[in-house]
């Protein structure tokens, strides 16, 4: 016997208190429920108001929760219903049991956006047999905690590439994705998917570690106003203005990076406030994770400062370098980083006894040493420091055996950064044309507020004219053939290379400026393979994280890429970014691009 919607809620609530009876014996309750239960969330996607209060309890007794706790009443319901559709909603983990029959009782995680504010959480549904079909007699909804996982989901079918050294490529895989992390990635034989987890079929893809930029810089914009000793345009756009607005929103640049692929960052350099992002995003899904080294200790006084707040720290000699060590301790930076500049009045060997100094100092702390170090000469004094990442091309001259062995004996990470130099190039060029250039942005991940900015660049006054730039090509050119020359040379000598931009430099823009960067390692003559493990396994080992990110393996967090074709042909597939997957949650590059721009999803 059916139960009449007239018995009120009271009745529903009685019955939901009872044992659950076996499904078996609902087996066509269960079926009427789901298909309510799919046509009220399918509503919902299509913002179709009309289907959506159509699988509602038209009734006075239909219950649901609201700001101020449990409203009881369809027609107040009704009457604001389809204002406030949610821009995106993603519904998983849809459960059902029957109560009594007539009565089954579901629930399902919800992620949903409004604009650029994302909530999730679980959201519980009471459906009843009624004389005019099943109806939702009861609705809630409650935000989750911060810090529970996603519900589990198993990609299936894609070719997975795993980023593990010397492993094969799989196809037709599967990835079971638990808790935020992999629970098992392999064949089909080898990660059965388990009953009752969401499948998401991603035949004809393929799947890959999420990409890492070992080299970025919050504290700059990716355009002039970032850089103003480059080109400046302090007039239109005051310096201080622009650092404080980086500061209070960040989250532009990380959803850039996101929406690009790219699921983890290593700032190398920047203002203090900097060493905040690692903690503050570490657990935030829309974020990449990020490992700060805070302020620069510099070998030359560089001007790029605020009044009362400096990213750049003068390496005077030995103690300074001390003190500038102790300092970045106590503001908690992740690592020290020296911008080894070398001119006449600043030689290699007059910063060298401070550069050491600063490597002693940082060892002691346990902190890694970055150097930024062009030139052959002070990129050797740099190892024989302690460096632990070399955050530049040399690109002064061809590497020599003695380099070789520096490296490897100091266990040192190479990251080229070979296009940043252009994006300088190409900047001053538009400006001397008067035109905007153009944003290698495949994915459309770069915020409106970037991309205006780089507009701009056509208004602006000029540094160098045509001919100054002409002249500085074939300097350009010599230095890049070096640059290529030495990274092919370290990759084949086994040495670890991490892909890094460089990015918030002049059109070096957060996010898309990786795939420029990886293309590039493989015109250096770097196999697609080998920039890829550069760019995940590399990059995490550069940030000191290789124990939970860069590779796809049990107990690793779930942070990966999904693109339309393969990478492991040509880097340049990479730019295909269909899904990425960050702590377990899924999001297309649609709902991506829209919480990256500003615009509406696909």
């Amino acid at each position: 016997m059916r139960l009449s919607p007239c018995l009120g809620l009271a009745l529903v609530f009685t019955l939901s208190t009872s044992a659950a009876a076996p499904a078996v014996a609902f087996a066509d309750d269960l079926s009427q429920a789901r298909a309510v239960f799919e046509r009220n969330l399918d509503a919902i996607a299509k913002k179709d108001k009309d289907a959506y209060l159509s699988c509602y309890l038209p009734q006075e007794t239909f219950a649901r929760t609201g700001p101020e706790g449990m409203a009881v009443g369809f027609q107040e319901f009704a009457a604001g219903a389809g204002q406030g559709w949610p821009d995106h909603i993603s519904a998983e983990d849809l459960r059902l049991t029957p109560i009594a029959p007539g009565v089954v009782y579901g629930t399902y995680r919800y992620r949903v956006r409004y604009g650029a504010l994302e909530q999730s959480g679980l959201s519980e549904r009471v459906f009843l047999a009624t004389p005019d079909g099943w109806k939702i007699a009861v609705s809630t909804a409650f935000q989750a905690l911060p810090g529970v996982p996603p519900p589990p989901k198993a990609l299936v079918g894609a070719t997975l590439v795993d980023g593990v050294a010397g492993s094969k490529t799989i196809p037709d895989s599967v990835v079971i994705l638990r808790d935020g992390k992999i629970d098992c990635a392999g064949s089909r034989t080898a990660c059965p998917v388990p009953a009752g987890v969401d499948v998401m079929d991603v035949s004809g893809r393929w799947i890959v570690p999420g990409l890492i930029d070992a080299h970025v810089h919050f504290s700059q914009t990716g355009w002039a106003d970032g850089r103003p000793d480059a080109l400046d345009v302090r007039a239109e756009f005051p310096y201080e203005k622009t650092v404080g607005d980086l500061r209070a929103h960040p989250e532009r640049f990380f959803r850039s990076d996101l929406c690009s692929g790219v699921t983890a960052v290593f700032d190398v350099g920047g203002y203090s406030w900097t060493l905040d992002l690692p903690a503050r995003v570490e657990n935030d899904t829309l974020a990449p994770h990020v490992r700060a080294a805070g302020p620069l200790l510099s070998t030359v006084d560089h001007w790029l400062n605020l009044p009362a707040e400096k990213q750049f720290v003068e390496l005077k000699d030995a103690e300074a370098a001390k003190n500038g060590v102790h300092a970045l301790v106590a503001s908690g930076a992740q690592a020290v980083k020296v911008w080894y500049i070398v001119s006449p009045e600043k030689t290699v060997e007059s910063s060298s006894a401070a550069v050491r100094a600063a490597g002693d100092e940082a060892k002691r702390a346990g902190l890694p040493l970055l150097v930024h170090a062009t030139g052959l000469a002070e990129a050797k004094e740099a190892l024989r420091a302690g460096a632990k990442l070399l955050v530049h091309s040399v690109s002064d001259r061809p590497i020599d055996d003695e380099f070789i062995d520096l490296a490897k004996r100091a266990g040192a990470i190479y990251c080229p950064t070979l296009t940043v130099r252009d994006g300088y190039t190409r900047m001053h060029t538009a400006a001397a044309n008067h035109t905007a250039p153009a944003i290698d942005d495949p994915n459309g991940c770069v915020d409106q507020a970037t991309k205006a900015r780089v507009e701009a660049t056509a208004q602006v006054t000029p540094r160098f004219t045509l001919e100054e730039l002409e002249s500085r090509k074939s300097r350009r050119a010599r230095e890049v053939e070096i640059a290529n020359i030495n990274l092919k040379r370290l990759a084949a000598e086994g040495i670890p290379i991490a892909m890094g931009t460089d990015a918030g430099n002049p059109l070096t823009l957060h996010g898309p400026s990786v795939y420029a960067e990886m293309e590039a390692m493989e015109a250096a003559g770097l196999t697609p393979r080998e920039v890829l493990d550069a760019s995940t396994r590399g990059g995490a080992l550069a940030m000191g994280r290789e124990k939970d990110l860069g590779t796809i393996e049990k107990g690793k967090i779930a942070d990966l890429v999904i693109v339309g074709a393969d990478p492991t042909a040509a880097i340049k597939n990479l730019r295909a970014v269909q899904f990425v997957v960050r702590a377990g949650v899924v999001r297309g590059i649609g709902e991506l691009r829209a919480l990256a721009s500003g615009l509406e999803a696909d």
